[in-house]
């Protein structure tokens, strides 16, 4: 057979094979290799093959098998390793991408997807694959190895496959599926941990901070934003990510984690992505949710105790000492008040905090305790500042201390009736037809002091005062004149009437 290049293949038992081979070939295995010693009557006798075979010869035959099947055969499948969790198997029409190894019966390689370095990707169940292999993907988990023996009838029959498979051979294959999918699929969601308050869920249109890995269905992982040390950012449900993670992200809360399971057909397709995205492949994210929000957002104030005759509360201008502890969402400590030898200070309304925090301190009473979400449009922003990431939702404890009423904005000083008619020779007390500092910050405290005015509250009245003498003192001389003094209110309709 070897001077033919062609293996004999033939029915054993049935008479179509001399007496000697039927019997001699009884109980082989593949593989193995005999001597049969076969006499005339048990081959061809008295007759002979004219001009091969004398007659009466006794015939020597060094076989080896290289393969057996049977009609009544039917797969043989072996698993060799499964995962510990299976979610679903393979079905029909599921679309399929596995390695392979594959030999003939005897080890005899004849193809292999390892050496193309790409998977071999098909539907299950459609006729794209011979029988065999239809039959035997069925029921596969991702991540399992199979042993698959096919039998001719099930794989290339009596006319094998081009010169790598000899016709009548049984084929195995040791597959690998690395992922499948079925193109009805959508997005699977495992919910790993979900906090037990959640007061807000997100919808589309909201701003998602997250972490995630990201892998394919046989673990490899091809990106992850733990590697860059920030959180993936971006609004969900308007297109900006892959369709299946702006699904996969709906109604997450804060602080939850998340495996979302994505069918190519809602990630990359069949094209893939880069060199680490396959074509047609599964994706797997495990995403832990830091926070989100709306541009809409308001402050959300949660009042943890308020006093019981809570009569005046914290308004615009007002001068506040607080103190407070700054985190952010997922519980990481940014700042505290309680870091430094005394309260926050703040006039409100003078863009000094934030505009989330400036809104959260009105309408306190002192000693009430608030909790406040603020949203970083009322924040830092996109661009974070030190210490605080970009896009990030704030969470302050506030504890109002003391308040003290403020003036109107451009005031440092207002008075609590009309102003004396000669302003300028009371405040004049040497009567020597000038105002000097000393003798203004004097005046001032007095008429502070007798509460017929107040000053701007700041921790540093002697500044306010400073301030003030400086305004009037319009050519810096360091002594106010009677032309030099006006009060604000006049200042304020000069102006009005230069721009008329």
């Amino acid at each position: 057979s070897y001077d033919r290049g062609a293996t004999v293949a033939g029915v054993v038992g049935v008479g179509r094979l001399i007496t000697g081979m039927d019997r001699g070939l009884q109980g082989m295995c593949v593989n193995e290799r005999r001597h049969l010693i076969v006499p005339p009557h048990l081959g061809y006798g008295s007759i002979g093959v004219a001009g091969l075979i004398p007659p009466d010869a006794t015939l020597y035959f060094d076989v080896v098998m290289l393969d057996i099947w049977n009609k009544d055969d039917k797969l043989q499948i072996t698993t060799l390793s499964k995962p510990e969790h299976c979610n679903r198997t393979v079905e029909n029409s599921d679309f399929v991408r596995y390695h392979y190894n594959g030999t003939l019966l005897d080890g005899t390689p004849f193809d292999s997807s390892y050496s193309k370095d790409s998977t071999y990707d098909t539907y299950v169940g459609t006729g794209w694959l011979i029988k065999g292999m239809d039959q035997g993907l069925l029921g596969m988990c991702a991540g399992e190895k199979r042993s698959i023996i096919i039998p001719p009838f099930l794989a290339y029959g009596e006319k094998g496959y081009g010169t790598v498979i000899p016709p009548q051979a049984s084929l195995v294959f040791s597959v690998l599926l690395v992922d499948f999918h079925n193109p009805k699929d959508g997005v699977f969601l495992e919910h790993l941990e979900v906090p037990e308050s959640c007061k807000r869920r997100a919808v589309t249109g909201d701003f998602v901070r997250y972490h995630y890995n990201g892998t394919l269905m046989d673990g490899t992982l091809f990106d992850s934003s733990y590697s860059r040390n920030n959180t993936y950012n971006t609004y969900i449900g308007k297109g900006y990510i892959i369709p299946g993670m702006d699904q996969g992200l709906q109604g997450v809360c804060v602080g939850e984690r998340r495996r979302v399971v994505v069918p190519p057909h809602l990630a990359y397709g069949e094209n893939g992505a880069g060199n680490k995205i396959p074509g047609s492949a599964v994706l797997i994210f495990d995403v832990h949710i830091i926070d989100f929000h709306n541009p809409a957002d308001p402050v959300e104030i949660e009042t943890v105790y308020r006093p019981e005759g809570c009569n005046v509360t914290t308004r615009d201008r007002d001068f506040v000492r607080y103190h407070y502890n700054c985190s952010l969402l997922d519980g990481t400590k940014l700042f505290s008040s309680h870091d430094y030898e005394k309260p926050q200070e703040v006039t409100l309304g003078t863009n000094r905090v934030i505009e989330g925090l400036n809104s959260g301190l009105l309408n306190m009473c002192a000693g009430e305790r608030r909790v406040l979400i603020i949203p970083p449009h009322l924040g830092h922003g996109e661009s974070g500042a030190r210490g605080v990431p970009g896009s990030a939702v704030l969470r302050f404890e506030v504890e109002l201390i003391s308040m003290e009423e403020g003036v109107p904005e451009g005031y440092l000083f207002i008075w609590h009736g009309d102003p004396p008619a000669n302003l300028y020779e009371q405040m004049d007390l040497n009567k020597d037809g000038e105002i000097p500092a000393d003798e203004f910050s004097t005046f001032i405290k007095t008429q502070v002091v007798e509460g017929k005015g107040r000053l701007m509250p700041s921790s540093d009245p002697e500044k306010v005062i400073a301030d003030m003498f400086r305004n009037q003192d319009r050519n810096q001389d360091g002594k106010i004149t009677s032309e030099e003094l006006k009060l604000k209110s006049d200042e304020d309709q000069e102006k009005i009437h230069e721009e008329l």
